[in-house]
Formats: structure tokens, C-alpha cells, sequence
């Protein structure tokens, strides 16, 4: 029962749903330091609260990441990715010129791919364990 002490209401609702998400760079070229995944956490965050989602936890290494989210039951995951995958490209190609050369045909950051899962069966301590243990660039 003590995983479900941060539960979220709403006007009708109660509810904790989490979700583990990987994002994959476009033919997985390694991309990413460590500023910009700090720069990618910071971008992924405000476009959240948007949504009314919780980025709980925020890692990655030079070729993908993994945010742990809360999210209310009025947003379909599907929504929420590829609303996320959109804005985040386009911001961190803007600010990250050196990003662009590896995408200069496909003007794309992100794969078309992604990885979603809920991680009600699993303790949500073990997810935010395995997502701060991934091995970020330097």
C-alpha cells in the first residue's frame, strides 16, 4: 500500500498510473552528452506540465532515454510520445545546431519507434533504480 500514497485526483477521478518510456535517436546514431540530456530533461519537463504529467525520474545514455512519468487517465500515452518526440526534436535541433548534422535528410532527432510500459507490476523503486543506473555520457 505504500506505493500508492502519491495518488493524483481529479475532479471525478483517483488514480496512479505510471508509465517507464524509451526513446530512441534516429538510426541510433550516439548524439547525446550529458548537457544535453540535462538541456532534453529540462525541455521533456515543461511539455509535460502541459499534459498535468509528473516526469518522476529522467536518465539516458548517448543514444536514448528514459522518462518515468505519472500521467492522468485523460491522456493516451500514444498522445502524449509523440506530442513529447515532436517538441522536444524540434527545440533541441534549434539549440543544438551539431544535432542537425546527423540528421541533415531526415530533420528527425527521434526514431518512429518508441517503448512504453506500465509498471504497475513492478515496484516503481526498481524502475526509477534501473532508469538512474543507465550509463550517461560524460
Amino acid at each position: 500500500m505504500a506505493e500508492y500514497q502519491n495518488v493524483r485526483t481529479g475532479r471525478h477521478r483517483a488514480f496512479v498510473l505510471h508509465a517507464h518510456l524509451v526513446f530512441v535517436t534516429k538510426y541510433r546514431h550516439k548524439v547525446f552528452a550529458d548537457r544535453h540530456l540535462t538541456r532534453l530533461e529540462e525541455i521533456i519537463r515543461s511539455a509535460y506540465a502541459d499534459f498535468e504529467v509528473e516526469l518522476v525520474e529522467f536518465n539516458g545514455e548517448n543514444n536514448h532515454v528514459h522518462p518515468l512519468v505519472n500521467f492522468p487517465p485523460k491522456v493516451a500515452p500514444s498522445k502524449l510520445v509523440n506530442s513529447l518526440k515532436g517538441v522536444s526534436s524540434r527545440r533541441m535541433r534549434q539549440e543544438y545546431p551539431e544535432l542537425v548534422k546527423h540528421y541533415w535528410h531526415a530533420q528527425r532527432l527521434w526514431s518512429g519507434s518508441y517503448f512504453t510500459g506500465s509498471v504497475g507490476g513492478a515496484p516503481l523503486s526498481m524502475v526509477r533504480q534501473y532508469i538512474e543506473q543507465q550509463n550517461r555520457p560524460a
